[in-house]
């Protein structure tokens, strides 16, 4: 019997082997992110959970004492759930597991780095619209093989450019294939970084056979 993705969530076909993990900012629900995935790639079929922690009412992916304060045990345990998901996700709707890519926005892009930093053999790639540094792990992950685009606003109120070079600087230290963009933007997403974003998607190649 196949395990049973235990998010609340919405699953879109596509008509490529390639899957959006789409997780969504807070206050935002499993159809938030839904017309942003079909604007970076209209192939792909998009996986879509709903954060199960409430903040005021306003689902979030996991728990923070105060702004840019994060409850660490809880984050560890939802970033843990959250693994779990798309592992049986995968294998409940027979998605390529080797062509997911998290596309995180705000509180999304944070649970996505942390799934890049405890789960590093989960995504091949990712994309971190508005993130902050989640956590920082015992032990350095090696992200060699995983490519990553930081999409960050240079007038952003709630994540400030220091502390996105913070993760620039975590995520260099395991290797990862990075990407940053600075946006003449605050918190919110522009047009022309959507569209970078799908430039960048668009220059993925699929992995290889194994060697």
């Amino acid at each position: 019997m196949k395990p049973q993705p235990d998010f609340i969530h919405e699953f879109v076909p596509g008509s490529s082997d390639r899957t959006l993990l789409l997780l969504h900012g807070t206050g935002g629900n499993e159809h938030d992110l839904i017309p942003l995935g079909r604007e970076l790639d209209s192939n792909a079929a998009f996986l879509s959970p709903r954060g199960k922690v409430l903040e005021n009412g306003m689902p979030r992916f996991f728990r923070r004492l105060a702004e840019g304060v994060f409850d660490l045990e809880d984050l560890k345990k939802r970033t843990n759930e959250l693994a779990d998901f798309i592992k049986a996700a995968a294998t409940h709707y027979n998605l390529a597991a080797d062509r997911i890519v998290a596309v995180g926005y705000s509180n999304g892009a944070n649970i996505a780095a942390s799934l890049l930093l405890l789960w590093p053999e989960l995504l091949r790639a990712a994309i971190l619209f508005r993130a902050m540094v989640p956590l920082v792990p015992d032990n350095l992950p090696d992200l060699s093989s995983v490519r990553i685009l930081i999409g960050a606003g240079d007038q952003d109120p709630i994540v400030p450019a220091s502390e996105t070079q913070r993760l620039v600087k975590l995520l260099r230290q395991a290797s990862a294939d990075l990407t940053v963009r600075f946006a003449h933007a605050t918190h919110a997403l522009t047009d022309i970084e959507i569209k970078a974003a799908r430039h960048w998607l668009n220059e993925l190649k699929p992995p290889g056979p194994p060697g």
